[in-house]
Order: structure tokens, then sequence, then C-alpha cells
């Protein structure tokens, strides 16, 4: 398998479980990126896959499928600092 078709499957699995873990939420609920780290990643690995976590839901956002909030706002990530929360895209 090459190195780009890892990151695809990765990135794929990734975004099954942030969906996953939303679906248990309800409507409006949040879950942080470390609950889909500590899911997919083994104990002693999911801090250093914070980044591509959070790479995956910058790449949601981007595509309209999930929104990422801060303080229960709705903020761009890429600009903020401090922890962030994800949660379904709802409409207007």
């Amino acid at each position: 398998m090459q190195d780009s078709d890892f990151e695809k499957d990765e990135a794929e699995r990734i975004e099954d479980a942030i969906h996953d873990l939303l679906s248990q939420r309800k409507a409006g609920g949040t879950i942080c990126p470390s609950e889909v780290a500590r899911r997919l990643y083994p104990q002693e690995e999911w801090r250093s896959k914070m980044t591509r976590v959070r790479e995956v839901a910058f790449a949601m956002v981007e595509s309209g499928r999930i929104e990422i909030t801060q303080g229960g706002k709705v903020v761009d990530a890429r600009n903020t600092k401090g922890a962030i929360r994800l949660r379904r895209h709802f409409p207007v």
C-alpha cells in the first residue's frame, strides 16, 4: 500500500469515527477530537494523532459535514487557539 492510500484509508477511518461518535450524541451535541483519537489509536499513540484528526475535521468542515465550536459558538478553528469541539452541521 502506498503512503497516499494509507493516508486516505486513515482519513476515512477518522471520518467514520467522527460520524459514529456524533451519532451517539443528541442533536446539537459535540465531541472532542481527542475522543476520536483515543478510539482509533492505542493509549500510548493517540496524542501523536491529534494533528491528523484535526486535519480531517477541518476538511469535513470545508465540505459542510460538521462544524467546529469553541465555547458553544461556531469558529474558524484554523484561526482559533485552544480546545475545540466537533458537532454535526445544521444548515440554517
